[in-house]
């Protein structure tokens, strides 16, 4: 009887032995792969390059007053609408005291001169009446006493201007006005900010910053692997990040002639024309993608790029066309295409094949793959 068990115990490790080893087997055989099939198809093939910018309006001014002070008013905000010549803003002067001093030094000299004057006027006056002096003396006195009246009054208009900034006869610099039609997009200073004239050395501080912003333009730049490729007058279709679902239509119509490094590669600087439909406003400074059509083909015959082959010279093309008698490695066939244009996922065929051609696509495994991470 134990004689019995222990063949039974050989003969059972030997089966589980022979079945492990066919099992291990059947695991490392390989299974012959298996391709989906694609089929050329009718697309449009649009080639393009993609340039990085933002939206900004044509003709921006920078405001500057003439006389420096301190804001007394403000009478515009950002986002309102203004005209040639609109009042911006109100300046009070603060005057030098050097040049305030003079003035009001000036003032009391010709006060004097007046006095004195209107004191010879009156001593001769009686004399010129009774024909003790000649009517000839008696005018150089006259035009002394006008002279200095003269002098006084433009002296007093010159200390005007010196602590008021206006005069009698002008409204003076003391209202900074708009030099064009536009918005207003800001308003850096506050009342009671001060702020300095523009002049020779000294841009001045921006009082507003004002633009027409019924003229955009998107201005970004181009890799110099790209720039030789783009040409004026093409079309640009304009996306912004922050408005979802919305193009806008452009026209390229400036390439920079000198490239500039810009993190160890060379950019041009392009812009383009935005084209604003009736009604239509965007907002300066919104960052946008320019989607440059370098050539575009409607409707043509295209199959994925990632299916076709390429000689390493770059001269031929290939794609392998499902065989209907062959099996294994013959169930495709090479079958070389004279491919057009790509915009690197459609390929244009030009011939070779045509819209029924079966063709090796990719892995089956490989395609599940891709559909499940689409759909995620």
């Amino acid at each position: 009887m134990k004689r019995i068990l222990k063949y039974l115990l050989l003969i059972g490790l030997g089966a589980l032995f022979i079945w492990t080893m066919v099992f291990l087997y059947q695991k490392s055989a390989s299974k012959p792969d298996e391709f989906a099939t694609e089929k050329a198809k009718k697309n449009n093939v649009v080639k393009k390059t993609v340039a990085n910018g933002s939206i900004v309006p044509r003709k921006e001014i920078l405001i500057k007053p003439v006389v420096s002070g301190i804001i007394r008013e403000l009478y515009v905000e950002a986002g309102d609408h203004v005209k040639k010549g609109d009042a911006l803003a109100k300046i009070q002067i603060v005057p030098d005291m050097m040049q305030l001093s003079s003035a009001e030094q000036r003032v009391n000299g010709a006060g004097i001169g007046v006095q004195n004057a209107q004191l010879n006027y009156d001593r001769n006056k009686p004399l010129a009446d009774k024909g003790v002096i000649s009517a000839a003396e008696m005018q150089g006195f006259d035009m002394a006493l006008k002279n200095a009246k003269q002098e006084l009054s433009a002296a007093e208009e010159a200390l005007k201007v010196v602590r008021d900034g206006i005069s009698n006869k002008s409204a003076g610099n003391t209202l900074v006005r708009s030099t064009i039609d536009g918005m207003i997009l800001d308003v850096p200073v506050k009342e009671g900010n001060s702020v300095i004239e523009r002049n020779n050395f000294n841009e001045g501080t921006t009082v507003a910053a004002i633009a027409d912003m019924g003229d955009l333009i998107f201005q970004g730049k181009v890799d110099e692997s790209e720039v030789g490729k783009v040409k004026l007058k093409m079309p640009v279709v304009l996306t912004i990040g922050a408005i979802e679902n919305a193009k806008w239509d452009a026209e390229l119509e400036y390439i920079a002639p000198k490239g500039v490094e810009d993190n160890g590669a060379i950019q041009f600087e392009i812009r383009a024309a935005v084209k604003l439909k009736e009604g239509e406003s965007l907002r300066s400074g919104y960052s946008a993608n320019a989607d440059i059509v370098l050539d575009r083909k409607d409707s043509v015959l295209t199959v994925p790029e990632s299916i076709v082959t390429f000689n390493t010279k770059g001269d031929s093309a290939f794609v392998h066309v499902k065989n209907a008698e062959g099996k294994g490695d013959d169930a495709w066939k090479k079958t070389y295409i004279k491919t057009g244009l790509s915009d690197g996922i459609n390929l244009e065929v030009l011939s070779g094949i045509d819209a029924s051609t079966e063709l090796k696509g990719a892995k089956k495994e490989e395609k599940e793959v891709e559909m499940s991470m689409g759909s995620d």
